[in-house]
């Protein structure tokens, strides 16, 4: 179970370093993106790990990217200025 967490961790970690450095202009400061990640990758891997039982490291894992990446996704920005409709 440690060495699972951890795995989550470092995935969580990996994935909001590449969301990091890939998007860059578009999300806030670092060290935000980064503990966010790792929170999310271990809210997932709890979740998943939860749900399914022990002896299913993989699919935990799996859940520990998912609710990782969307955790991350939460903090875009957008990119331009927001476009108003003509009737507003």
């Amino acid at each position: 179970m440690i060495l699972e967490a951890l795995a989550s961790a470092v995935l969580g970690l990996v994935l909001a370093w590449a969301a990091a450095h890939r998007l860059s202009h578009r999300l806030p400061a670092r060290p935000l993106v980064f503990s966010t990640g790792i929170a999310g990758a271990l809210f997932g891997d709890f979740v998943t790990h939860t749900a399914l039982g022990p002896g299913t490291a993989w699919l935990s894992l799996v859940g520990a990217a998912v609710i990782s990446a969307a955790s991350l996704s939460l903090l875009l920005r957008p990119t331009g200025r927001i476009r108003r409709s003509a009737t507003a």
